[in-house]
């Protein structure tokens, strides 16, 4: 499972180059750095899991976060195309993209009040409700699920 990412806000005209290489190192690079060593070792035993974390922001965008929502967004993308590189040597590869999870990162970004307008269900998630999801993704039982 691939979980990093950092966020380091400001409006795009204003963001300054180690805001987006930072955010762009942890959130994307580390996909690479953590995932492409353990390809061969997967493929030569044909079974692998990999879920990768993105962010909704990812896939809506969010304002102050063009660094933060490209990365995830460009790791959403690299999800479905691995997961076509991979599938016929039964190994898996999907993306979870969570909303607002209530960790350290998102209690300094959203209140109460800014939640319940972006979250269906009025409240922010919690760890254990996306771990029940990469705990499915990641066992013999999604063998057929890959590129989500």
């Amino acid at each position: 499972m691939n979980n990093a990412g950092i966020h380091d806000d400001a409006v795009f005209p204003g963001m300054q180059p180690g805001q987006w290489q930072r955010v762009v190192d942890v959130s994307l690079n580390g996909f690479y750095n953590v995932t492409q060593p353990l390809m061969m070792p997967m493929i030569r035993t044909r079974w692998g899991r990999i879920v990768n974390i993105t962010s909704v922001a990812g896939i809506a965008g969010n304002r102050g976060q063009v660094n933060y929502a490209a990365a995830k967004g460009a790791l959403h993308s690299a999800t479905k195309a691995l997961s076509l590189e991979v599938a016929s040597r039964g190994i898996t590869v999907n993306a979870v993209a969570p909303g607002i999870i209530e960790t350290a990162m998102s209690r300094g970004s959203f209140d109460a009040k800014a939640i319940a307008q972006l979250v269906p269900v009025k409240r922010a998630g919690r760890p254990e409700e996306v771990a029940g999801l990469v705990g499915y993704l990641a066992s013999d039982e999604a063998g057929y699920i890959t590129g989500g």
